[in-house]
């Protein structure tokens, strides 16, 4: 192996090859294959039931794959699975710590459950470094759905972990403790942790180093968000004016026309062909009070184009 395969190699918190897992006779992840690297935000999006979180423990040794192979902080996730276990943080989508004790007793206890040395030490770094030092003796059942999911976050970090597993954590969070969260991951990032996050919402895809699009088992696509966006390779036009509604009904199934979404005072009209798509737009809006007007298209664009085109997919499966 040279040198440079070995610094790659180095640099990967993930390298999985062609995982599969079934439930049943249900085909959860078909042929997966995935890398991430230390430090990587790596986000997944996708459908409810598109095999996100089977993918995301599959990854990290907590659910091991019917077939196909990977490693995971250098450990092989089939035969090493125990040791990856220690090194991963895992946080779930539904708060599941304890309400009648205080932020600080529940801590204690995960620690506790760890079996960690220098508990008491551990505990209070973490009251610290996740600003919840104020709040210590509160008991965790008064909290708010921010300062839940900031509790949770600490007490994954207890055991400082090199791989954060968060799925869907600001679910029902309101958009400051949101936001207030990703400056946190980002802060975990800039140390060399790297986080698997699967979530809904185009801001936080966006704040992601890489996105990975799932549909029922099956990877469409992945990369940054701009190389997603391009390689869709989508036209987009936004038209604003009264009747949008009616306009979309009668859009759909045009020549061009591959999608139209209603986006607050505009509709979004994306097509493939870009030519054929301006024509159509411009024969259909001719002679009303509309404005138009050639946009880039988002990543909210794609992922809507992408959802509605992978439906056939899970219609497919027994």
């Amino acid at each position: 192996m040279t040198t440079t395969d070995s610094a790659t190699i180095n640099e990967l918190a993930i390298d999985v090859d062609r995982i599969n897992k079934h439930f049943g006779d249900k085909h959860v992840v078909r042929d997966l294959s995935l890398q991430v690297r230390r430090g990587e935000i790596f986000g997944f999006m996708g459908p409810n039931g598109s095999g996100k979180t089977t993918t995301i423990r599959m990854m990290c040794g907590l659910l091991t794959p019917d077939s196909g192979r990977g490693s995971c902080l250098g450990f092989d996730i089939i035969k090493q699975s125990d040791q990856i276990k220690r090194r991963v943080g895992y946080m779930t989508q539904r708060f599941s710590y304890w309400d009648d004790l205080s932020i600080r007793e529940n801590l204690d206890f995960v620690a506790r459950v760890y079996e960690m040395d220098k508990r008491k030490e551990a505990v209070e770094r973490a009251l610290h470094n996740l600003g919840l030092a104020s709040r210590a003796k509160q008991l965790a059942g008064a909290l708010s759905g921010g300062w839940k999911q900031r509790l949770a976050l600490a007490a994954c970090m207890l055991h400082q972990p090199q791989l954060l597993l968060l799925d869907e954590p600001t679910a029902g969070v309101d958009p400051t403790a949101r936001r207030d969260f990703w400056e946190e991951l980002h802060l975990l990032a800039a140390q060399g942790i790297s986080v698997l996050v699967s979530t809904h919402y185009m801001d936080e895809a966006e704040r992601c180093h890489k996105l990975a699009y799932l549909a029922y088992g099956q990877l469409l696509v992945q990369g940054t968000a701009v190389e997603i966006v391009a390689a869709q390779a989508l036209s987009t036009w936004a038209i604003y004016g009264n009747n949008l509604v009616a306009l979309s009904q009668q859009l759909r199934g045009q020549p061009g026309v591959d999608q139209t979404v209603a986006f607050g005072t505009a509709l979004h009209v994306c097509g493939k062909d870009a030519a054929q798509l301006e024509q159509t737009l411009r024969q259909t809006t001719e002679g009303q009070q509309l404005r138009m007007e050639a946009i880039d298209t988002s990543l909210e664009d794609v992922f809507i184009y992408l959802m509605n085109r992978s439906k056939d997919n899970f219609e497919g499966q027994a």
